[in-house]
């Protein structure tokens, strides 16, 4: 049976959960949510996902949420994306890590200065996170100095989640040059058999984005 997953190209977690069914190589398919018209928050999407949030991958009768949640799930599924035995928590611990520091922030920048109207976006906000951000782009820069992934010899979710909002090209505050060892990894992410661009694995969302 086909793997369903509720997404949307504008949504980095989204990414997280997209991009892993593809390099895991399972049989899935994109159900568009129309999230900027409310698509995630209408009473038949709640009854499938209370927490009325994209990503939400459906697999027969089983349902779930949390792009986290979801690597793990494939990772149950295929073996793939976990780490050896001995570097579960290793993974997990940057997959969390991502989620509070790194994905939060520069989705809700991202979001603050792409997708909201010129004279609504909060100035001091914006500058506030991206100070946040800079501070997150540093650790992981460092931690990848001399290593292709972020934990041990091949890619994890640990990479697969931390990658998730560097890839798009609209202004937060990140410059892949002015990070060499990120620059380095996010080469050694996309040269994998079967990536793609989060525009070109998921439909967009965003009104009049091409």
């Amino acid at each position: 049976m086909t793997i369903k997953l509720h997404c949307f190209g504008e949504s980095g977690n989204a990414y997280k959960a997209a991009l892993a069914l593809e390099l895991a190589g399972l049989e899935w398919e994109v159900v568009k949510v129309d999230f900027f018209n409310g698509g995630s928050r209408t009473d038949a999407y709640r009854e499938q996902n209370v927490m009325a949030e994209a990503p939400l991958l459906i697999d027969g009768d089983f349902s779930l949420s949390q792009s986290g949640a979801i690597q793990q799930y494939i990772t149950d599924k295929t073996g793939k994306f976990g780490g050896e035995a001995a570097e579960k928590y290793e993974v997990l611990r940057w997959v969390l890590w991502d989620n509070h520091k790194l994905s939060s922030q520069a989705g809700m920048t991202r979001f603050l200065m792409n997708f909201l109207p010129e004279d609504k976006r909060p100035e001091q906000v914006i500058k506030f996170s991206q100070s946040r951000l800079a501070a997150a782009y540093n650790t992981l820069n460092m931690h990848l100095e001399g290593r292709d992934w972020i934990v041990g010899r091949n890619v994890t979710n640990a990479d697969l989640s931390c990658c998730s909002y560097l890839y798009y090209p609209e202004p937060f505050g990140f410059n892949r040059t002015d990070f060499p060892n990120i620059d380095r990894w996010l080469g050694n992410i996309s040269a994998l058999d079967g990536w793609k661009h989060p525009y070109d694995l998921m439909p967009r969302a965003f009104p009049g984005a091409s």
